[in-house]
């Protein structure tokens, strides 16, 4: 069967290759090859995000202090063979002698004791405290407490806060009226009016019902300042989340999403939010900071962990009755407390520099 060449037709948009010979092609100069290098590839909204973020000294010199953070509190406990509510004892009876020591210190009986038998025992980094316990320890213990502390408060926060603002922002009209309402009542409430009250009010009854529990080691002041978190703190991300959504729920997509029987579930997780990020990511990189600060004065105000779990703020309390004589255990807490919030909030910077589009 003989191959027939196909003829264009006279309304076709199809080349004409009959028309045109090896001879009538050039290849590409320099030139229009270099502006093929200038089209950046094709990028993602998160990718380009992280790209920015790279360019940021600031935001890049916070993860790694961060992340040094973590990574201290994280491996410190496999090495260092006390606990944070353990008295230091040598040859299982208690070391009275092991009280208010220096950086790298070994009481007496210690000595005497590595001295006897040749042992090596751990050194105290930081010292001890009043009641013969690690300092060091007890500042990694407290360190995890307070970032706990912030990292759930600001998932909280987060969750609450989207979902609220979700509803009135994409309802509108009186739903919204009712619910930005009542956003304004709680905005209105003195926040540590509310923790004190609550901590006062749920201590005896939270006392009981978490014996047994995962959460007694918390305690209930601890407790109390979750479901302050879950019931004050959401209120700014809900404000800035209606926000967004009224600027976004009339554009073109989600009108053409309407229109072939989308869910309203589907258009808020599919197309809405999505084009939120940005917001969500910014928020809840600074909510943490915020909530650290927050539980490290209410433990310096005895309103936090319970004895004997510690957290930044509680040594910090604690410290203060010996600040002139041992200043370093109120120090280092301090700084601590510092360096965390510091880090988290000039990395939200960077963050809200790099994914907030209406910087550019």
């Amino acid at each position: 069967m003989e191959n027939k060449e196909l003829k264009r037709g006279f309304l076709s948009a199809q080349v004409d290759i009959s028309k045109f010979n090896a001879g009538n092609f050039e290849k590409a100069t320099d030139e229009e090859k270099r502006q093929q290098d200038v089209m950046g590839e094709s990028t993602t909204f998160f990718k380009d995000g992280m790209r920015r973020l790279r360019k940021n000294p600031l935001a890049m010199g916070s993860i790694v202090i961060l992340a040094v953070i973590i990574l201290i509190i994280l491996i410190a406990p496999h090495f260092v063979p006390y606990s944070y509510d353990q008295i230091i004892t040598v040859g299982g009876v208690r070391d009275k002698g092991c009280t208010n020591l220096g950086f790298m210190e070994y009481s007496d009986k210690e000595l005497q004791y590595m001295e006897e038998t040749g042992e090596k025992l751990f050194p105290h980094i930081f010292g001890t405290d009043g009641l013969g316990r690690d300092y060091f320890i007890r500042v990694i213990y407290g360190t995890r407490v307070s970032l706990a502390v912030g990292i759930v408060a600001a998932v909280m926060v987060v969750i609450i806060g989207i979902i609220y603002g979700s509803i009135a922002g994409y309802f509108g009209g009186k739903v919204d009226l009712i619910m930005m309402r009542i956003v304004d009542i709680i905005y209105s409430l003195p926040e540590m009016l509310i923790i004190i009250l609550l901590s006062v009010v749920l201590k005896e009854t939270l006392t009981e019902k978490l014996v047994g529990t995962v959460f007694s080691k918390l305690g209930a002041n601890m407790i109390s300042m979750f479901i302050v978190f879950g019931l004050l703190y959401w209120v700014s991300m809900a404000r800035l989340i209606r926000g967004q959504i009224l600027t976004i729920k009339n554009n073109e997509y989600v009108l053409a999403a309407k229109c072939i029987g989308t869910s309203n579930r589907k258009i808020l997780t599919k197309h809405i939010l999505p084009n939120c990020l940005s917001v969500i990511i910014i928020t809840t990189a600074l909510q943490i900071p915020s909530a650290i600060f927050t539980e490290s004065y209410l433990s310096f105000l005895g309103l936090g962990v319970s004895i004997p779990l510690a957290s930044l703020g509680s040594l910090a309390n604690d410290a203060r009755a010996g600040m002139q004589s041992y200043p370093a255990r109120l120090v280092i807490p301090a700084v601590i407390i510092c360096l965390i919030v510091l880090s988290l909030n000039l990395l939200g910077d960077g963050l809200r520099d790099a994914f907030d589009t209406k910087l550019d």
